[in-house]
């Protein structure tokens, strides 16, 4: 970075690459940024002669980052979140509990941790303002480490080379079979297997991702076969209107499915195992400090999962990755 600087690079050069992240198309971003578009042209030319390549290349519906351009873009990003983080600390230092707060979660512990956090939160430190992404876990791990979020409840990634969080475990993640209330497979006495499953279509996440990889472990380790009718859709509202509307089945975390089921949306299957797939817990980048409003909202958290024993059989200290 230094070399960077010593050939020009200047904050403004860094706020456009930020806004091409954003923006496939240079006036756009020159919009956004509130200059004129000759001036995003000018820091561009600038940015590639710093960079002594090109930023980007033109296609007929805008822009498109080349690979240097994307390493740069997604840096400047995580340096002005640096910069953002800096003035909201030193506000929070000031008012003692104003500031922002990014928070990630898969989607069932979104459900059982984030949502009594969110109350807390709002009842503590009103002033706080939080924003919640609900993703997968490589996302979210990935966003942590650009600096777009100050934690997640996820699973840190198995690639060693990509470790670079402080990971407290909190527990594994139970998960149910849904199907629509009066489901065909509801009607029956006592459990249902697998087996009984395979006659129907199903909603699943998409093949690698880890409630996918679980359930077709256990469709292999009991029946020898995979279902053979299934959407792959990570869209959870599409998920949940396929399986009202049709005999479909999906699996989700438990907390999501006694959440809808209390509503009546949906019904559980009474399956004849328990599945769970592994365990999550909250993650921090390694190298960068937690906010105050971080290190509030991380308290409480704490103190949540103490209250509702949740990290009972996990170890307690924290694991750096």
């Amino acid at each position: 970075m230094t070399d960077l600087l010593q050939k020009g690079l200047k904050l403004s050069h860094l706020r456009l690459a930020d806004m091409l992240t954003r923006e496939d198309q240079l006036s756009m971003a020159a919009h956004r940024l509130g200059i004129a578009q000759p001036a995003a042209s000018r820091l561009a030319a600038e940015l590639e002669t710093i960079l002594g390549t090109p930023l980007y290349t033109r296609s007929g519906r805008g822009i498109t980052l080349t690979p240097a351009g994307q390493i740069l873009c997604q840096q400047a990003a995580a340096i002005l979140r640096q910069i953002a983080d800096t003035g909201h600390t030193i506000d929070e230092l000031k008012s003692g509990s104003t500031g922002s707060l990014a928070i990630g979660s898969v989607t069932g512990p979104s459900i059982e941790h984030v949502l009594p956090l969110l109350r807390q939160l709002r009842v503590s430190f009103p002033h706080i303002l939080v924003e919640v992404e609900v993703s997968t876990s490589d996302h979210l791990c990935d966003m942590v480490a650009a600096g777009q979020l100050d934690f997640a409840l996820a699973r840190p990634p198995r690639d060693p080379a990509e470790m670079a969080f402080i990971y407290h475990p909190i527990a594994d993640e139970p998960v149910e079979l849904i199907v629509r209330p009066g489901h065909p497979i509801l009607s029956g006495a006592g459990p249902v297997t697998l087996s009984d499953m395979l006659a129907y279509d199903w909603v699943l996440p998409q093949p690698g991702k880890i409630l996918r990889t679980t359930i077709d472990r256990q469709f292999m380790n009991r029946t020898g076969r995979l279902p053979q009718r299934v959407l792959n859709s990570s869209s959870f509202l599409l998920m949940l209107a396929t399986i009202g509307q049709t005999n479909a089945v999906a699996v989700v975390a438990r907390s999501v499915a006694d959440y809808f089921a209390t509503g009546g949306l949906i019904s559980r299957v009474p399956l004849d195992i328990d599945i769970h797939v592994e365990p999550y817990g909250i993650v921090t980048a390694k190298d960068r400090t937690p906010t105050a409003a971080a290190n509030q909202a991380l308290s409480i958290l704490h103190s949540l999962l103490t209250a509702n024993d949740a990290s009972q059989d996990t170890p307690s200290k924290s694991e750096a990755y």
